[in-house]
C-alpha cells in the first residue's frame, strides 16, 4: 500500500479533457449563414426589379445592388466555413466579426445614397 493520500496530486500535469461542441452550434452557424443568404436574396430581388422596371438610373442602381448581394454572399460563405472550421477544431476563440458587416453596410450605404442622388438630379 502507498503512505500518499488517495487525493492528493502527484504531479504538476495538465489533465486534457476533449470539449464537447453542442450541436446547436453547428445549427447557430448555419442559421446565420441562411439568415444572410436571405438578406441577399431580397437585395437581389430589388436588384432585378429596377433592372427590368427602370430606366438608366434604376440600371445603374441594379449594378450596384447586384454587386453589393454577391459581396454578400461572398462574405457569408467565407464566414460560414471559417466558423465551421473553428467549431471542428474546437478552438475556443470569439466566432464573431465585427468588421466586416461594417464595411458591407457602408457599402450598402453607398449604393443607396447614390441611388437617391441620381434619381433626384436626373
Amino acid at each position: 500500500m502507498s503512505t500518499q493520500p488517495l487525493l492528493a496530486r502527484t504531479s504538476q500535469k495538465r489533465i486534457a479533457l476533449p470539449i464537447r461542441i453542442e450541436p446547436k452550434v453547428f445549427f447557430a452557424n448555419e442559421r446565420t449563414f441562411l439568415s444572410w443568404l436571405h438578406f441577399t436574396v431580397v437585395l437581389g430581388g430589388l436588384a432585378v426589379g429596377l433592372l427590368n422596371f427602370g430606366d438608366r438610373v434604376g440600371k445603374i442602381s441594379a449594378a450596384m445592388f447586384s454587386v453589393v448581394a454577391v459581396s454578400i454572399m461572398i462574405y457569408a460563405l467565407v464566414i460560414y466555413h471559417w466558423r465551421a472550421a473553428s467549431i471542428r477544431r474546437r478552438s475556443g476563440g470569439p466566432y464573431d466579426d465585427r468588421l466586416g458587416p461594417t464595411i458591407l453596410c457602408i457599402f450598402l450605404l453607398t449604393a443607396i445614397i447614390t441611388n437617391f442622388v441620381l434619381r433626384f438630379t436626373d
